[in-house]
């Protein structure tokens, strides 16, 4: 399981190194093969240790080619996938498309998401947790029943 928020740096080639807390279990699960691709609804990246992007793949595979909507999704999270593999320094490269599509720079946030990470622009993280804050406090949409039941 993913947790935390973590500032890693991108150097110049646009590798980032996996925090040390998560590299042996990543190695151990999926031999350090991971998947990179889009967010269909934030600007950011979604990075999956290899067995869980092939649920994500069997999910997929099922809907319709011939649905617009459908095709969309496949197109966007297939078309964008993109292997990473950790290097014996912990290092994943990340595809310099994917990089433009997020504005990641040097600051990058490695964000912990159970089964995935998220990797967002440093000052794009720090702004959608902002907005995340402010939603939460208005309480502008009625939380749903399991959010209700949520006991923290």
């Amino acid at each position: 399981m993913f947790r935390g928020a973590t500032t890693v740096n991108l150097d110049s080639k646009g590798r980032l190194a996996v925090p040390t807390r998560y590299r042996d279990s990543l190695q151990d699960e999926c031999g350090g093969q991971l998947v990179c691709t889009i967010d269909l609804h934030q600007p950011c990246l979604l990075l999956y240790p290899l067995f869980e992007w092939e649920k994500i793949e069997e999910k997929l595979a099922k809907l319709s080619s011939m649905n617009p909507v459908e095709r969309r999704v496949q197109r966007l999270l297939l078309g964008h996938a993109s292997e990473c593999q950790m290097d014996n320094a912990g290092r994943l490269l990340i595809a310099p498309t994917l990089r433009s599509h997020a504005s990641l720079t040097k600051e990058v946030m490695l964000v912990g998401q159970f089964n995935k990470f998220e990797l967002w622009n440093e000052e794009a993280w720090y702004q959608q947790v902002k907005e995340d804050i402010e939603a939460a406090q208005l309480a502008e949409h009625p939380l749903s029943e399991r959010l209700q039941d949520l006991s923290l």
